[in-house]
């Protein structure tokens, strides 16, 4: 086979091929700036992204990649539907032979694409429910303490700090942050978390900016700042911009205020209102005192007219009670005298009661007697009964005998529980004067009267003396002894 001219045409290999394009590809262009609508929008991780950026009217398509993105270097997430402005190196990828742009840095294309995103971040929060009006406090009516977020300089601050003396003096404490520009959202941010965070802690914060573009104004449409407005446990106010403008703060916000100087106003109240209407309620209070205080006059002359002579009834009261004193002194002898003489007239037709006594237990004795003489009467019956029945056979007998035993047991037990048989064997009962018996001879004191009762009668004695109770001899102690 014959071999093909070459002619002038150079050789490269492949890999010299793609060098060659990327040397001239990147020599030609270098850094640049490309405007387009983002798409295919894929996050590897929190800082690296791909995607794809193309025209609108859909001509062409360029591919881009981001290695380290940051909030601080891009105010501008990638997210498909956005208009930016991508600025970058473009660069050729060998392995699969095609070109894309390396982003260093994205920002929105146009008022119009911030306006489209500001409303796609808006419309997001409000579903997740940061802007509900239920979230929102109300101010302190007069703050010990206020922080304030905003520029050192300018006159933002200064119209603050003079609106607030003027109204009513209160200690301000600034926390210095940029309000534009790169890093701007994030210190925002931590200073609304750092206020937070103070012992003591503000009553209230004020975030503040003047006036702007709406590129000035987008780190207060930040989701960083919104979202640390929110959870802020102070009460905010915002003061962005001017009173026609309008960021996402402030519908986190407490409370919004189209100025600095009105975010003033709002924190703390006029020190002149308030020493007006302190003075408007105390001319309020002393005039409804002093007509109380006449209707209150009026109704007691009123009711004196109508009153009884009260100095002569507590005089004839007076008099009443020391009549009824009197009286009540002379009572007490009059009533024991008049008690004493009927006792006198009843005493003669009383019996005494030791007679009373003396009586009763005659009575007793009598009837106890008489209940042993019965008992064995029943007895002896019994046992004549017993003798007149026919033989009734050894086992009857036997019985009989038995129960008649029993009989006699019970019979002698009854007697020798009784006290009068105790009596009998020569002990004696002794009573004192109330007939109740003695046990002890330390019960009985010298002089005392004492019974004497024995088993055929009782006898009156007086007590000469006792003597001490005899004490019985203690053991012996205890010793050891060997088991």
């Amino acid at each position: 086979m014959s071999e093909t001219p070459r002619g002038n045409v150079p050789e490269y290999t492949v890999g010299e091929l793609s060098g060659a394009v990327k040397r001239t590809l990147e020599g030609a262009f270098g850094r640049v700036r490309v405007r387009g609508e983002i798409t295919e929008a894929k996050g590897y991780g929190p800082n690296r992204f791909y995607f794809s950026m193309k025209d609108p009217d859909g001509g062409g398509k360029l591919r881009c990649v981001i290695w380290a993105w940051s909030a601080g270097r891009s105010g501008v997430k990638p997210e498909n539907g956005t208009e930016v402005i991508a600025t970058g190196r473009l660069t050729t990828y060998p392995d699969q032979s095609n070109y894309q742009l390396t982003v260093d840095r994205l920002d929105y294309a146009g008022e119009g694409a911030l306006l489209a995103a500001i409303e796609k971040l808006r419309a997001r929060l409000l579903a997740e429910g940061l802007f509900d009006p239920a979230r929102k406090r109300a101010l302190p009516h007069l703050p010990g303490l206020i922080g304030v977020i905003s520029s050192e300089k300018g006159a933002v601050i200064q119209d603050i700090i003079t609106t607030i003396a003027r109204r009513f003096p209160r200690p301000i404490l600034l926390w210095p942050v940029p309000v534009q520009g790169e890093g701007a959202a994030a210190r925002i941010a931590a200073a609304i978390e750092g206020f937070a965070r103070m012992t003591p802690r503000p009553d209230v914060l004020i975030v503040a900016r003047g006036g702007g573009s709406l590129e000035d104004l987008m780190a207060f449409n930040d989701e960083a700042v919104v979202r640390a407005a929110a959870a802020s446990p102070i009460p905010l106010i915002s003061a962005v911009g001017h009173e026609t403008d309008t960021t996402l703060i402030d519908f986190a916000s407490d409370q919004r205020a189209p100025t600095p100087t009105a975010a003033a106003e709002l924190a703390v109240p006029s020190r002149m209102t308030l020493l007006s209407a302190l003075q408007q309620t105390e001319q309020r209070l002393r005039a409804a005192g002093a007509q109380r205080l006449d209707r209150s006059r009026l109704r007691l002359d009123r009711a004196a007219h109508g009153l009884p002579d009260l100095p002569g009834r507590v005089q004839a009261a007076r008099q009443r009670l020391d009549e009824l004193t009197g009286r009540l002194a002379r009572a007490p002898a009059s009533g024991i005298a008049a008690k004493r003489h009927a006792l006198q007239a009843l005493a003669p037709r009383l019996p005494h009661p030791r007679e009373t006594i003396a009586d009763r237990r005659s009575r007793l004795t009598l009837l106890q007697h008489r209940q042993e003489a019965a008992g064995r009467r029943v007895l002896d019956r019994r046992r004549a009964a017993l003798d007149r029945l026919p033989d009734p056979g050894p086992r009857i007998a036997a019985a009989l005998r038995e129960a008649s035993a029993r009989l006699e047991g019970f019979s002698a037990r009854l007697q020798g529980a009784s006290y009068t048989a105790v009596l009998a064997r020569g002990f004696a009962l002794v009573r004192d004067s109330a007939q109740a018996p003695i046990g002890a001879a330390a019960a009985i004191r010298p002089g005392a009267a004492l019974t004497l009762v024995f088993h055929d009668g009782e006898a009156a004695v007086t007590a000469a003396g006792t003597a001490p109770p005899r004490k019985s001899a203690a053991p012996p102690p205890a010793t050891p002894r060997l088991l």
